[in-house]
């Protein structure tokens, strides 16, 4: 080989590993990223799609902010937001292990910035398959609750009662006897819920969601007249979610 030719032998080979190994290290980082609180930083991937009628709302529609944040029934993180998890749940225990001052951020972002109208809040399912078909199901079985106007009540009632994932806490039986609890129409709920009458819709909220750039839960973005601001990244603490909405409100 011409001596001239090794040093670009060489350079391909190492750039070929380089990439590879990246490849590789993003691959692997992937399933983490659904159970671990990011950083404070913003990372913007892509595009939530507009917030419109099919979405569940709180709050002003007109709000000049808007949190739109993508979940799964069945995640312990986005339980752990609620603030409906006990104290004493391991996820909760971890997160204050990593922060000793975590609390979750949703109660508060509720009472004092959805409630006077100033921020508006979007749900959105992100159902992760690595959980299994329980995620799917609670998404569905949510949005049938919706028909009867209480979306959020099985929203809490789903996160409040989370017992391991993929373990039958959400198995169909349960969804159905959750319903009955909140005083629903079990005839008509369990008709919606047996013939998957929200399954596209909920297919539709994944691949959008992919699309935006979500590879775990929970995600946020935050919007200020409909451009992207910031984000939420995992379980964030409520000290870092309130700093951002403060400053995106300003």
């Amino acid at each position: 080989m011409d001596k001239n030719q090794k040093p670009i032998v060489s350079a391909i080979i190492i750039a070929g590993v380089l990439i590879a190994g990246a490849i590789l290290l993003k691959d692997s980082k992937i399933p983490d990223q659904a159970n671990l609180p990011a950083n404070n930083n913003a990372i913007i991937t892509g595009n939530p799609a507009p917030v419109g009628k099919e979405d569940r709302m709180l709050g002003n529609p007109n709000a000049k902010v808007t949190i739109i944040m993508y979940e799964d029934f069945q995640c312990p993180f986005c339980g752990a937001i609620t603030g409906l998890l006990p104290s004493d749940s391991p996820v909760i225990k971890s997160l204050e292990q990593m922060e000793p001052n975590w609390t979750p951020f949703l109660p508060e972002i509720i009472n004092n910035y959805v409630k006077n109208g100033k921020v508006l809040f979007v749900y959105r399912d992100f159902p992760l398959s690595f959980l299994g078909p329980e995620s799917i199901r609670s998404a569905e079985a949510a949005r049938c609750a919706g028909d009867q106007g209480k979306f959020w009540e099985y929203h809490d009632y789903l996160f409040g009662h989370q017992n391991g994932e993929g373990q039958g806490a959400f198995s169909d039986p349960n969804l159905k006897s959750f319903a009955k609890n909140l005083g629903l129409n079990d005839i008509t709920f369990n008709k919606c819920l047996d013939e998957s009458k929200y399954a596209q819709a909920v297919a539709n909220s994944l691949a959008e969601g992919t699309t935006a750039g979500v590879a775990g839960t929970p995600k946020g973005f935050i919007l200020k007249n409909g451009k992207i601001i910031g984000t939420i990244e995992g379980a964030e603490s409520l000290e870092k979610v309130k700093s951002k909405i403060d400053a995106t409100l300003k």
